[in-house]
């Protein structure tokens, strides 16, 4: 039976820097309790505008009298906050009420017994007003562990300019976007320019690059059932592709093997890309004064195969409760507050940050102030979270250096495929033929 122990052993050697995250030790938080009740909120980097975070949590306590929000913030590393939050709940810590969770770890924290059952405050009459895909990801055993707090999703960003220039339409297809950065390239006779950029560095990020092409390809990881199905002809055929595009004189360079969303966006951002696949969050930097491509990006998104569909793998955060606080309630509160959509609203606004109620889409301040996020809306309602499992981290780890290896030409795609089904149908208890 698994259990949270087994992820402790490998997050040992960061326990020193681990423990220097820990806000309030359970002593100093006793006291405070003879007074106000203080929520301590983790949670990673705000970016945007930090500030006007900061005057919505003011906001909160002003409107609820006796509670005090004090939110400390995890290092940008969603690796390093998930080892914090293993160490400390594991220990049963109630030194933090409210978390920021990744979508991809609610079901391992669920099955854990880390997170309070939130089904009484998130029926399913309330969960109709967000997006599908992030609500999937809040769901362990049919009952809600979190809620969608903001959320991302996989697109295809392009030059425009460069497009129009050969007289090309954005991608729809893998062999559209393949055969449109091949003309490009013979016709600009540029040296610094690339084809097609991605991430395929081993790491969670590949996993997320790889999956999108699978899905558009046909192919899954698990079955309705949970049973693993991967290795099969479509995936191969998508791996396979994948790996096809890179090489020196190709769509995609060898340096896509060891690049991750910054080294991409930086690329593209110099006007050194033709096509990359990137999160939202670069398309403000595109359009900032002094870019080199400012307003010669479109977006539209990531090609399929044929017979197929478009597939975006979902990424965001969402809200979780600490099973071992003690203001349980007042922690309801707060989370109940930063999803309203009055809040969701104005973080969008100033932040950037997505928000997963639907209707958001449709609001004319939002739409006014960020036309490009009120765009999206198509998108992340067929974006889709990785494979919704307690498992999901281990499986995640087994498939990041199968799926490296085929990249980089060390095995056959087929051969990774078989490999990484293998291994996680072991760690499943599957019947291996």
């Amino acid at each position: 039976m698994w259990s949270g122990r087994r992820w402790i052993a490998g997050w040992l050697a960061t326990a020193g820097l681990i423990g220097l995250l820990w806000g309030c030790p359970t002593a100093e938080r006793a006291k405070e309790e003879e007074g106000p009740v203080t929520l301590v909120f983790k949670h990673g980097q705000i970016e945007g505008n930090p500030a006007a975070f900061q005057k919505l949590l003011r906001q909160f306590e002003a409107t609820h009298p006796g509670i005090l929000v004090r939110d400390e913030t995890l290092p940008s590393s969603s690796d390093q906050q998930h080892q914090f939050y293993i160490i400390g709940l594991e220990g049963g810590s109630a030194d933090f009420d409210l978390l920021s969770l990744d979508v991809i770890w609610v079901q391992e924290f669920a099955r854990a017994g880390w997170l309070r059952d939130l089904s009484p405050l998130f029926p399913p009459a309330a969960r109709a007003a967000f997006f599908p895909g992030p609500v999937d990801a809040a769901l362990f055993e049919g009952r809600a562990y979190a809620i969608p707090w903001f959320l991302d999703a996989g697109l295809l960003y392009y030059r425009r300019d460069l497009l129009e220039k050969y007289r090309l339409d954005p991608p729809r297809s893998w062999s559209d976007l393949a055969a449109a950065a091949q003309t490009v390239l013979r016709e600009e006779r540029d040296p610094q320019l690339r084809g097609y950029v991605w991430q395929g560095k081993q790491y969670e990020g590949l996993i997320c690059n790889v999956l999108e092409v699978l899905w558009s390809a046909g192919a899954e990881v698990l079955d309705e059932k949970g049973r693993v199905v991967l290795a099969g002809a479509a995936a191969t055929e998508a791996l396979t592709f994948l790996r096809d595009l890179i090489g020196e004189g190709r769509v995609s360079p060898p340096m896509v093997t060891t690049a991750d969303e910054e080294t991409t966006r930086r690329l593209f951002g110099e006007g050194r890309a033709l096509f990359m696949r990137n999160w939202p969050y670069a398309w403000v930097l595109f359009q900032k004064e002094g870019s080199a491509v400012r307003g010669k990006v479109g977006v539209v998104p990531l090609p399929h195969f044929p017979g197929h569909a478009s597939a975006a793998a979902l990424g965001g955060w969402q809200l979780g409760i600490n099973r071992f606080s003690r203001h349980p309630k007042e922690a309801e509160a707060l989370l109940l507050y930063l999803t309203s959509p009055e809040v969701q609203r104005t973080m969008a606004i100033e932040t950037g940050y997505n928000p997963t109620r639907k209707a958001l889409y449709e609001d004319p301040a939002l739409a006014a102030a960020q036309p490009f996020t009120a765009g999206l809306r198509d998108l992340f309602l067929s974006a889709r979270p990785r494979p919704v499992s307690p498992y999901y981290p281990m499986l995640s780890q087994i498939m990041q250096p199968e799926f490296s290896a085929a990249l980089v030409g060390i095995k056959p795609p087929e051969r990774a495929l078989h490999d990484a089904a293998l291994q996680m149908k072991h760690l499943l208890g599957e019947p291996v033929r």
